[in-house]
């Protein structure tokens, strides 16, 4: 059995990694810039283990992935039939896009009192906040991505006599699926830059909280912390999209094979 090689454009991606530490460990061990601003990477790597030690660390990121992941959720299940329908409906579609349009540019952190006042400081009130910066933006890729599937096999379809339902079905969901996953893929990164303004108000646990609180008191090696580990369970989350990209999708890469 022949070894899996790394090509090359993942060691450049390696190479980026380990410029950006080694850059890291020379600014602050040769005490170019103060702890206060950059803490060292052994002392967020400590940061972490006494997190680890205490329990916070698993807790806050159960509790902020979860928030992600049912937030962005709720947005695919709404987003992916309205998305769909504005593609392939141009009187839905003249309806109802002015209004996406319009909301997809109201900043979300504007948006907080309004969900606090009408849904609480609860669990909801989170995931809404989730919810609203990741919709109104997905439902617009589904639509660009399914407008893309090639009018000929919908026509194709339409000749053998398949109905509305079964020409969506089994025409245009399965060639526009690698581009939706795509889709997915990038809005759920989004949602986790939503994370911290979702956990602002009333939350008491979370790395977004974790965050906010350690800047009151000027903790920047937990700040540093609670970063990483959202960039880390983000490029896991990326990794897992593309596997799963290739198994619901495996007609992708032999087409572009």
């Amino acid at each position: 059995m022949k070894k899996k090689k790394i090509s090359p454009y993942q060691l450049l991606s390696l190479i980026c990694f380990c410029l950006i530490i080694v850059i890291w460990c020379v600014l602050t061990f040769g005490g170019i810039v103060s702890d206060l601003f950059l803490p060292s990477p052994l002392e967020v790597i400590k940061k972490m283990i006494e997190m680890y030690k205490d329990g916070s660390l698993w807790a806050n990121c159960y509790e902020s992935t979860m928030r992600v992941v049912i937030g962005w959720i709720w947005s695919v299940i709404v987003a992916l039939p309205v998305g769909m329908f504005m593609a392939n409906s141009k009187k839905f579609s003249a309806f109802i896009q002015p209004v996406i349009e319009f909301a997809r540019y109201l900043p979300v952190v504007a948006l907080v009192p309004l969900t606090l006042l009408y849904l609480g400081i609860g669990e909801s009130q989170k995931y809404t906040i989730i919810f609203l910066g990741t919709f109104f933006q997905l439902v617009l890729m589904i639509c660009d991505t399914v407008s893309g599937v090639d009018q000929n096999l919908v026509n194709a379809a339409k000749t053998l006599g398949a109905g509305k339902l079964q020409i969506y079905k089994e025409v245009i969901f399965p060639a526009a699926l690698p581009g939706l996953m795509d889709d997915f893929r990038l809005t759920i990164g989004w949602a986790w830059t939503y994370l911290v303004v979702a956990e602002m108000v009333a939350a008491s646990n979370g790395l977004g909280y974790m965050i906010l609180r350690s800047q009151r008191y000027l903790a920047t090696d937990t700040i540093f912390a609670g970063l990483i580990l959202i960039g880390l369970i983000g490029l896991i989350t990326d990794f897992l999209f593309r596997i799963l990209t290739k198994i619901v999708a495996p007609w992708y890469d032999r087409l572009n094979d």
